[in-house]
């Protein structure tokens, strides 16, 4: 398959790896090995490009003697060396590039509980690729292409740098309609309701944005005693860690509960996705709420003690990234997240890898994504408030 697909591109002059990010269906329709064979074949002609562009990568791939030409099939996607993820919060991180910074087109942040923000440069093409990839995911497992938006979260005018909202602010562009609710560090939950009402009838209704925030109307819907009743076709969105800044994790199962009561959403129609700033995957809930990998993208789970070592389906391990969309640094990442992949289910008609969140690495200095802050500033305005109304004028 893919030694066909690469003699059809190189007659035509295509892009095998633009080809596969327009034809995610297809390659979740390969058999196995298949899909394994073709990820291989455009990872490891990132890893050609970097080792050849990047000097500070190639001294690390010296160091363990690996090589474009000593990785010749799938089983060495292991040998490719990976980056750890806090190099993108060191002051010198400029140095993972793997191009002019002249050809960086967008740089984008996030910034957990250290405040130490993490930065993450794209190139053009890395733009073209990501576009396309996450675009294509949405279609994939989402299938919105109408509909009103209720963001749940600041818009990009606010905060421009920000991943996780560039990523949820590009579902925008396949609705009729959006509006977001968080504004000046505040979100009114009666304005949001109020906004839910106003497309009652007219479109179906989304709601979108970081867990702990859509679990903030809730409360607010279950302090008031409301209960909504969304469209067949609402989706609930979420995008962002389920570890608040507090350290209180929220538990998916009750969330998820909460939203089928409060909200009245169909318990299929509640996705949760899985990203990073510093790559460009996406991994989707279906409808049965196991996440797949990007079918371009490879997972490779290790044993936080060997690293060197992956451990078996269904274990828990640390996350690595193999990721060829990035072309401006290398997307070769060892990340703070343990997780699991899960085996194929019976019915389940898509091929690849399939993963389950478990939690950050207990050593690991951050534990939530660029939403904790704000998750923290929100709590603080209403404390704030309660504050004010409580006290006393005194003269």
């Amino acid at each position: 398959m893919s030694d066909s697909i690469n003699s059809l591109c190189q007659q035509f002059g295509l892009d095998p790896l633009k080809v596969a990010l327009s034809s995610v269906g297809e390659l979740y329709n390969l058999p196995e090995q298949q899909l394994l064979n073709f990820k291989f074949s455009i990872i490891k002609d990132a890893f050609e490009f970097h080792y050849q562009n990047n000097a500070f990568y190639r001294q690390s791939c010296d160091e363990k003697g690996v090589t474009p030409d000593s990785v010749t099939q799938a089983d060495h996607l292991l040998n490719i060396p990976v980056m750890p993820i806090h190099l993108f919060k060191a002051q010198d991180n400029y140095k993972l590039l793997s191009k002019s910074l002249n050809d960086v087109e967008l740089e984008m942040r996030s910034t957990g509980t250290s405040g130490i923000p993490s930065v993450s440069r794209r190139c053009k093409d890395t733009v073209d690729n990501a576009v396309l990839g996450i675009y294509a995911m949405y279609r994939e497992f989402l299938h919105i292409s109408k509909g009103a938006g209720l963001y749940l979260c600041p818009s990009t005018e606010e905060i421009p740098e920000m991943g996780m909202i560039k990523a949820l602010n590009m579902l925008a562009g396949l609705l009729d309609t959006h509006r977001f609710m968080v504004k000046n560090e505040q979100m009114i939950p009666e304005d949001a309701q109020a906004q839910l009402d106003e497309w009652a009838g007219k479109f179906d209704r989304h709601i979108i944005g970081p867990p702990f925030l859509i679990n903030r109307f809730i409360r607010f819907l279950k302090a008031t005693n409301t209960k909504l009743k969304l469209d067949k076709n609402s989706y609930v969105v979420t995008l962002g860690g389920w570890k608040r800044f507090s350290g209180e994790m929220l538990s998916r199962a009750e969330f998820n509960q909460e939203c089928i009561e409060y909200l009245g959403v169909e318990p299929k129609n509640i996705r949760d996705i899985y990203a990073l700033v510093e790559s460009n995957v996406v991994a989707i809930d279906d409808e049965k709420g196991v996440k797949h990998v990007s079918p371009f993208i490879h997972f490779s789970v290790r044993d936080p003690k060997q690293l060197d070592k992956e451990v078996p389906l269904g274990t828990t391990g640390q996350l690595a990234i193999l990721d060829p969309l990035s072309r401006s640094t290398p997307g070769f990442i060892l990340t703070e997240d343990l997780v699991r992949l899960l085996p194929k289910e019976e019915g389940d008609h898509r091929s690849g890898q399939r993963m389950q969140y478990v939690m950050r690495l207990p050593e690991s200095k951050e534990f939530g994504c660029c939403a904790v802050n704000l998750d923290k500033r929100l709590d603080d305005l209403e404390a704030e408030q309660t504050q004010a109304e409580s006290c006393p004028i005194v003269s």
